[in-house]
């Protein structure tokens, strides 16, 4: 079973993904505090992060970057989720490996989020 943790200030995000990808069989972590998650993601290893943009400090760009940073994260699939407009080259260049423009279905974030784990089998 996949391993994914969520990060998003947003409690009833994290609550709505977590339900969602549970129910289709993902084991999922969510935190609604980015100044925890590096600690949080050494203990539970997950297989894929989502991480929000619109964060108190570090911001989901600024997150990203400190996990590509980390020789333990560095290869780990980073969905990005977002409001913001034209924040798909920028969620790139932090190192994200994909996007996903809010409002979003959740059949399009499961096909994104079984891609991105397929993809680093």
């Amino acid at each position: 079973m996949s391993r994914i943790m969520i990060v998003d200030d947003d409690e009833k995000v994290t609550t709505l993904l977590s339900r969602y990808l549970s129910a289709v069989g993902y084991h999922v972590v969510a935190i609604n505090q980015s100044s925890k998650a590096i600690q949080v993601a050494n203990t539970t290893h997950p297989d894929l992060f989502i991480l929000d943009i619109m964060m108190p400090h570090p911001d989901g760009f600024t997150l990203c970057r400190m996990l590509r940073a980390d020789p333990k994260f560095s290869r780990t699939p980073i969905l990005i989720i977002t409001a913001l407009d034209n924040s798909n080259s920028k969620a790139t260049t932090f190192g994200a490996n994909d996007y996903l423009s809010k409002p979003f279905n959740l059949d399009d974030l499961s096909e994104k989020v079984e891609a991105l784990l397929n993809a680093s089998d």
